[in-house]
């Protein structure tokens, strides 16, 4: 079954890998072991670009060489979102004399959500699988999900990142698994790998 991949880099990061040492996750590989018995021929990963939050932060670095080891994979490709930062007035669980509210800065993470959407619909409308897998948990993408199974009568599969699956994405999802730590130890890049500019390495810490 020609199977294109769809995965919410943010949701799978925060779900199963974040604070682990399970970061340098190869995707391509968990996709085979997870869906053996698909012809996986493409998968999209959807993302935005972090800043350093603080002198010495190197998350930016370390994406970097995160999503330069995804595109190591010929049938992957990295579509790309962006934060948007603003002040926003909140109020206080517990008022402060007189203060009731204070104002924070907010960074929201914008278009991968939206991005994943419209390439599922339009990959599936160009008759591009027969089997549609989303790594995620968000409910966000449901609408998407049901045009895809009860509008172009695709299959559509779950991997999910967290402990408790979406009930909403589960009720119109033809399978769903669970991605378990053994399989996440298992699909890990090697510490050293090679692309057309040369080796890099994993991140220290990673």
């Amino acid at each position: 079954m020609r199977t294109s991949v769809y995965v919410d880099g943010f949701n799978l990061y925060f779900g199963a890998v974040r604070d682990t040492p399970r970061k340098w996750l190869d995707i391509p590989a968990m996709c085979r072991m997870l869906l053996p018995e698909h012809e996986i021929v493409r998968i999209r990963y959807f993302t935005a670009i972090v800043s350093a939050r603080e002198s010495g932060d190197q998350s930016p670095v370390n994406q970097s060489m995160y999503l330069r080891a995804l595109r190591t994979c010929p049938i992957l490709t990295v579509h790309l979102g962006h934060f948007l930062t603003h002040v926003k007035r909140l109020p206080l669980v517990k008022p402060i004399g007189d203060q009731a509210f204070a104002k924070v800065l907010k960074t929201e993470e914008k278009g991968s959500d939206v991005n994943l959407a419209s390439y599922l619909l339009r990959d599936g409308f160009r008759d591009e699988y027969e089997a549609a897998v989303l790594i995620t948990n968000d409910s966000d993408l449901l609408e998407p999900v049901k045009i895809v199974k009860h509008e172009l009568a695709r299959t559509v599969g779950i991997l999910c990142p967290h402990k408790h699956p979406s009930k909403q994405l589960l009720a119109h999802a033809d399978f769903m698994k669970q991605i378990r730590r053994g399989v996440l130890d298992l699909c890990q890049y090697p510490p050293v790998l090679t692309d057309s500019k040369g080796s890099f390495h994993k991140p220290e810490g990673w």
